[in-house]
């Protein structure tokens, strides 16, 4: 049997994804080296829909431990990225910290633990990725709030609630 080489640069959001979850997988079970892993997603975040494909997986995944011991060689990495990485643990941060306030709202609490461990996540990143960056992306983001919503159109806005909690947030970056 042979196996198919899938080309990083033209993977689909749903192959990266995938490809997140299989090599965080043989991490966790040491069968990669940090340096590897961190070399292997270097290559595969070089991309949008890797970008997006790695860290929808490595933000919800509560079995991918990655983003919460951040090793050296990995966070080097997301440095070296540099902001389309801060841009999107940005919008991520925002994401899960309203969807905090809705769970909240609704009682779910298994969803509402599931957001709040993203948004720690990122706000643990956010803390160790490049400061200017991080200011300038949140700073964007602070004074277009009012514009910002829950729907991809961005048609169903966030309310006063959601907002401060957002802020909170995002404040709490500094601590």
């Amino acid at each position: 049997m042979t196996k198919k080489a899938i080309n990083l640069k033209e993977s689909s959001f749903t192959q990266a994804i995938n490809i997140s979850a299989q090599w965080c997988k043989e991490w966790g079970e040491d069968l990669l080296s940090e340096e590897v892993l961190a070399d292997r997603i270097s290559e595969l975040i070089k991309t949008k829909n890797g970008l997006r494909g790695f860290f929808a997986y490595a933000l919800s995944d509560q079995n991918c431990y990655l983003l919460d011991e951040l090793p050296f060689s990995f966070v080097f990495k997301l440095q070296e990225a540099g902001n389309d990485v801060v841009e999107i643990v940005v919008k991520n941060l925002i994401m899960s910290s309203a969807q905090i306030v809705i769970h909240d709202r609704e009682k779910n609490l298994e969803y509402k633990t599931n957001s709040e461990n993203i948004s720690e996540r990122c706000k643990s990143i956010l803390r160790i990725l490049d400061t200017k960056s991080v200011t300038t992306n949140i700073n964007k983001i602070i004074n277009d709030l009012d514009n910002l919503g829950n729907s991809f159109d961005n048609s169903k806005k966030y309310d006063i609630k959601q907002k401060e909690f957002i802020k909170h947030q995002i404040f709490d970056i500094a601590q």
